[in-house]
């Protein structure tokens, strides 16, 4: 047999690199970037709340680090414990509210800070700053707080003739049989507990057994006229009408007041504090132990510590902000809104949820599971 010359085991050499090259590039393409790359290593990963955090900041931050940011969402605070129990992990930073920040610190599960790295702590207001959760801030960045609170149809109540400054609207059948189906509540243990435990007059974290059998009953009372336990859903249906009233978060009723004005419905979707008091709920910035990124993380911190981007996230989703820096960024109409940002004599009415013990948090599940059953 004649013997193969060079060139042709030459062509033969390349073809099978070729092969080679295209096989590894297939891989890659499905499995995504190897690990340990350069690429991969300049990621930071959030575990944040729905819709909190304004598309354009993602943008910019990932311009300023030469980074990527990777979000991942939770509805509340119970769903994030929940998910990091269960094993999630890799998360850089986290937002979890005061209560399940007390929570994640008895774990031992986050990083303390490294506050030489975060010059623009320095714009925080000094009320959000020192809490029961996290004395001298040594774990903790506030970033934002939200009020649990009433949403309503603004015609719809007038046209009833129903009260919008008490929970009563929420629980009593009285105003219930006129409402009936057109009603969310929070599907969420704390919030919903809260709301009863203001409604009867005791505060969002007291911690008597009998008190809170009192508060599952009156739930379980007001349970049948309710459309649903509704954690986001509530904001698209207000919006639309097909809701009258929602039991939920501030920043979500703002929402669904500006996309009810924006595609012209032909009524008004208002919000406001029930007398009897509510919840403030602060979240805040952490470091999670899991994270394999801190220096993206402290500095993502420091960028959304800057007044211009934390003015961003309360123009775009009505949050309200404890940076002072930050009003003089925020759009008029939004920063004399009380149910966003409220006043002292509202302030005094308003109270953040402690975390449970475990004793607590037993029966506070045994009567969650007694609500959802019945």
């Amino acid at each position: 047999m004649k013997p193969l010359s060079l060139p042709g085991k030459a062509s033969i050499l390349l073809l099978l690199m070729l092969a080679l090259a295209a096989l590894s590039a297939g891989c890659t393409a499905k499995g995504g970037n190897p690990a340990g790359s350069e690429k991969e290593k300049d990621v930071l990963y959030l575990f944040n709340w729905n819709n909190y955090l304004a598309p354009d900041s993602v943008r910019r931050f990932e311009t300023v680090c030469n980074c990527r940011l990777s979000q991942d969402y939770y509805s509340d605070n119970e769903e994030m414990l929940a998910k990091l129990a269960a094993g999630a992990s890799g998360y850089d930073i986290i937002v979890p509210t005061g209560n399940a920040l007390d929570t994640l610190l008895r774990q031992g599960a986050l990083k303390p800070l490294d506050k030489s790295l975060l010059p623009n702590l320095r714009n925080i207001n000094p009320a959000y700053l020192d809490t029961a959760f996290d004395p001298g801030n040594n774990y903790s960045v506030p970033y934002a707080f939200t009020l649990s609170l009433i949403g309503f149809n603004q015609e719809k109540l007038k046209e009833l003739d129903l009260p919008t400054d008490t929970w009563a609207l929420i629980f009593e059948p009285r105003y219930l049989e006129k409402i009936k189906g057109r009603v969310t509540v929070l599907d969420s243990q704390r919030e919903l507990m809260a709301a009863a435990l203001k409604y009867l007059g005791y505060s969002v974290n007291d911690a008597s057994e009998e008190h809170w059998k009192k508060a599952a009953a009156l739930i379980v009372r007001a349970k049948p006229y309710w459309a649903a336990f509704s954690n986001a859903g509530y904001i698209k249906e207000l919006a639309k009408g097909n809701l009258w009233v929602a039991h939920g978060y501030s920043n979500d009723m703002f929402q669904a007041a500006l996309d009810a004005k924006k595609t012209g419905r032909p009524f008004t979707v208002g919000y406001t504090v029930p007398k009897e008091g509510a919840v403030l709920a602060l979240d805040s910035m952490v470091l999670h132990r899991s994270g394999r990124r801190p220096d993206l993380a402290h500095q993502f911190i420091n960028f959304m510590l800057d007044g211009r981007n934390s003015a961003e996230l309360t123009n775009l989703t009505g949050s309200g902000n404890p940076n002072e820096d930050a009003m003089r960024f925020i759009e008029p109409e939004i920063a004399a809104n009380k149910a966003i940002f409220p006043d002292a004599e509202l302030l005094g009415r308003l109270e953040m949820l402690r975390d449970l013990d475990r004793r607590q948090r037993r029966l506070l599940s045994r009567l969650w599971t007694e609500i959802k059953l019945r």
